[in-house]
This record gives C-alpha cells, sequence and structure tokens, in this order.
C-alpha cells in the first residue's frame, strides 16, 4: 500500500522518531557506561554520594564543626550537591561524543542527539542521587527541608542548567581540541576545590572574596546554602547567575551548529 493511502495514525511523526532515537541512545549510554547491568548503575549513582559523606566523615574525624552553625554533614551535601551536579554534567557531555562517535555514521544520530540523550541521563542519576542523600539525612537524623524550598529548587536548577550549558560549549571545544577532555578535568578540580564547598567564601579577606564571586559556581552554592540559612549574611547575584547558565547554553547550541557539525 502507498504510504500516502495509509492512515495517519499509521504514520510516524518527525516527534515520535526523534524521540525514539534519544530514547536507543539512551538505553545504549546506560548500557555501555555502567556495565550491563543494574550493579553498575547504582555503584555510579552512589559514587558522589559516597564522595559527599566522606568528606562529612573527615570534617568529623578531625573535629571541625559546621560554619553555618548547622549539621557538618548538612554544610557539605549543600555545597557538594550542586558543585558535583554541574562537574558531572557538564564534563560527561565530552565523554558521551567520545564514545557514541561510531554512532554518527547513521545519519539519524547527530551530536546534538548524543548530547541530549547524555544530559537527560545525568539529570535522572542527579535526581537519583539527591534522593538518596536526603534518605540517608534522614536515617542520620538531620533534617533536610531547607527553610525556604522554592530557593533550594532555584539554585539546583542553575547547578543543572549551567552543567548542561558548559558540557556543550565544551564539546564544541573538544570537537576541533581532543585534549580539552582532559584539560577540564584539571579545571573542574580547581573549581571544586575553589568554590566554597568545605568553606564559606565571605568569611575570607573582602579582597579575595570579590574575586571569587565572579566564579558562578560560589554564587550558585551560596544560593543553596542561603535556602537553608536566610541569615548567612550573603548576596547572590541572580542575573548573573541565570546569565551564565542561559548565556553557555546559547554558546554551547551555537557551537553545535557550526564547529561541531564541522569537525565530527
Amino acid at each position: 500500500m502507498p504510504s500516502s493511502t495509509l492512515p495517519k495514525s499509521s504514520k510516524r511523526s518527525d516527534l515520535g522518531v526523534y524521540a525514539e532515537v534519544i530514547r536507543a541512545l539512551m538505553l545504549r549510554d546506560m548500557r555501555t557506561r555502567f556495565g550491563g547491568s543494574y550493579w553498575g548503575y547504582v555503584v555510579v549513582v552512589l559514587w558522589p554520594v559516597a564522595h559527599i559523606f566522606l568528606m562529612v566523615a573527615i570534617m568529623l574525624f578531625r573535629g571541625v564543626p559546621s560554619p553555618m552553625g548547622n549539621s557538618p554533614i548538612l554544610f557539605v551535601a549543600t555545597g557538594a550537591v550542586p558543585s558535583l551536579v554541574f562537574q558531572y554534567t557538564s564534563r560527561e557531555a565530552m565523554k558521551a561524543i567520545v564514545v557514541n562517535r561510531p554512532l554518527m555514521y547513521y545519519p539519524q544520530v547527530k551530536a546534538f542527539d548524543i548530547m541530549v540523550a547524555r544530559f537527560i541521563v545525568e539529570t535522572i542519576k542527579g535526581f537519583q542521587g539527591l534522593l538518596i542523600v536526603v534518605a540517608i539525612l534522614l536515617f542520620l537524623g538531620v533534617d533536610p527541608t531547607p527553610a525556604d524550598p522554592a530557593m533550594a529548587i532555584g539554585g539546583y536548577f542553575m547547578a543543572l542548567l549551567l552543567g548542561l550549558g558548559m558540557g556543550a560549549v565544551n564539546i564544541g571545544i573538544m570537537s576541533f581540541f581532543p585534549g580539552w577532555l582532559w584539560g577540564y578535568i584539571v579545571v573542574t578540580i580547581l573549581i571544586y576545590a575553589t568554590s566554597g564547598v568545605f568553606f564559606l567564601p565571605h568569611m575570607l579577606p573582602s579582597e579575595i572574596y570579590d574575586l571569587m564571586k565572579w566564579n558562578p559556581i560560589v554564587q550558585i552554592i551560596e544560593w543553596v546554602r542561603l535556602a537553608y540559612n536566610p541569615s548567612l549574611g550573603v548576596r547572590v547575584d541572580y542575573p548573573y547567575v541565570i546569565g551564565w547558565g542561559l548565556g553557555s547554553l546559547c554558546v554551547g547550541l551555537l557551537m553545535e551548529r557550526t564547529i561541531v557539525r564541522r569537525y565530527l
């Protein structure tokens, strides 16, 4: 029967085909990255959770109190979770292109599709990790409820948005400079160590603090911590942080349509 005579219900829309491509890429991504088993996926989800509680154990062993005046666990979690969300999201996008590059020989698969699939997987994984952290805090008798839940959600969302944007930019850079995959690991380590995960930046001298505020991750962490402690005494430049998130995403998508499609 000619395709023109097929009923509309039997025709697949472009959106439906694209959704199937993204779904297939997500399934392949999860199977290849996590060893093809549920245990591999569990290990990857629990890895950042173990990282957070290792830092808490170090603080407790050294007898370091929380600078926020609350639980040391909550202090580390409010700094590490948004920082790790940004770090993993922005870094894993580059790995997705490297691992799945052979798939781009198929006309249905583009670099943008691989990027979208990896972002969705990272978002789901990050959300599950956050739920596990919350569950552990409740089990330990620590109340994880922020004073301003909407502000906390906004801070976590901005960490994800900035991670998406910088991930797209990283793919653009890596398309013509493959060594950036390893160079960015060094960058993320420096960002993690200087973003205020284990200390309060506003307690440093004003000259140093003013320089640190140019780092949007510093302000995102303060955004989240302010939701837990409104009397923290910090001011977040919300337009600046949102501008970083949306701006990096726009630049990354522009690079995908120009540079990435040229070199990959």
